[in-house]
């Protein structure tokens, strides 16, 4: 299949994050369970590229790892403040309720994707009687469903308000790369030190085979963690091959490196087909996403051509997503295909 702009799943692996998994399985018998050198190694690498202390965790996917961080931040009786886009809410078929028994998702509505602190506030303090799920967790998506980034400052104040009505902030990680990418900040500054407790680190869309990471700053939330991912059948046997990958991304910061070129390809499809007719840019380009509005015939031709991409994501609209092997050329190819539809079509 050529090069496509639905996911930044689509993408293969990364050849950094390949050598590490070719190393693995030439290294000979290993403990299991994640007892195995290689994720010794990567847990201290990840320490290290955070600058702190933490507890971390491989699951094969991103909804278990924001499933079981969300169920060890709170109880069934209470809930979890999110935007009314996050893929906690619309893409994960209950996973977060199901693995925290009942814990009740409390949606808000923000613009560009994101939740702000009078948000937050609004919905925290909208009830404080026994009959109502008390919220216990703020979650954010950095990047957000629609492309966008919470800056430092923005994660800050909505920590600062988490804090103060005692409810713990989760982070869905899921591109958490491209919004480092996007930002040019150290990672630490928009996690711990800006008051995340739980990062659900993004490897697969960064340019991973398979897995993700729950990385606990706040580590006494981690009692018992690692039940919640055997019980969930997360609890990779041979784990070095979920884990010793992401030493490849690591190692010279090749998953800033990929994000950063994940990012630069969205820019570049942005500037192509920013003012074409016939089409509306919907959110800012922050990330490695692009949304636009398209007539219906449009999207048609432009799919019967074998162009492929998402219309149900987000805010809805056409979602354009680059990943860390999009090939300039590739945009190129596409952004001239918009072009000539946008020019010959009649409304």
């Amino acid at each position: 299949m050529q090069q496509q702009f639905a996911s930044d799943n689509y993408a293969g692996v990364c050849p950094a994050a390949f050598k590490y998994f070719q190393q693995a399985n030439a290294s000979g018998h290993e403990l299991a369970y994640g007892d195995d050198i290689w994720t010794q190694k990567v847990c201290d690498a990840i320490r290290d590229l955070f600058q702190t202390d933490c507890e971390v965790f491989f699951v094969f996917n991103g909804t278990a790892a924001n499933s079981l961080a969300l169920a060890s931040l709170c109880e069934s009786y209470q809930s979890v403040i999110c935007h009314e886009l996050a893929h906690i809410e619309t893409d994960e078929c209950g996973g977060p309720e199901f693995f925290s028994n009942g814990s009740k998702l409390l949606v808000g509505r923000g613009e560009n994707g994101k939740l702000t602190p009078d948000i937050i506030e609004s919905i925290a303090t909208k009830r404080s009687d026994l009959h109502f799920p008390r919220p216990k967790v703020v979650s954010l998506t950095q990047s957000t469903e629609v492309g966008t980034v919470y800056s430092v400052e923005e994660i800050r104040a909505i920590a600062a308000i988490a804090k103060r009505r005692h409810m713990k902030v989760h982070m869905d990680g899921a591109r958490f790369a491209n919004a480092v990418a996007a930002l040019n900040v150290h990672p630490s500054e928009v996690t711990w030190r800006a008051g995340v407790d739980v990062l659900c680190l993004g490897g697969t869309k960064n340019g991973l085979p398979v897995g993700e990471a729950v990385v606990f700053f706040d580590t006494h939330l981690a009692e018992d963690f690692a039940y919640r991912v055997k019980q969930a059948g997360q609890l990779a046997s041979k784990m070095r091959f979920l884990s010793a990958p992401w030493l490849g991304l690591l190692e010279n910061n090749v998953w800033l490196s990929n994000a950063q070129h994940a990012n630069a390809m969205a820019e570049l499809l942005y500037q192509g087909i920013k003012d074409l007719p016939h089409l509306r840019i919907m959110f800012p380009r922050q990330a490695n996403a692009v949304f636009a509005e398209l007539p219906l015939p449009i999207i048609k031709g432009l799919h019967a051509k074998g162009w492929r991409f998402h219309q149900f994501i987000g805010a809805g609209g056409c979602r354009f997503m680059c990943a860390w092997d999009t090939q300039p050329e590739t945009v190129e190819r596409f952004a001239e295909a918009i072009k000539a539809m946008c020019e010959t079509f009649k409304s």
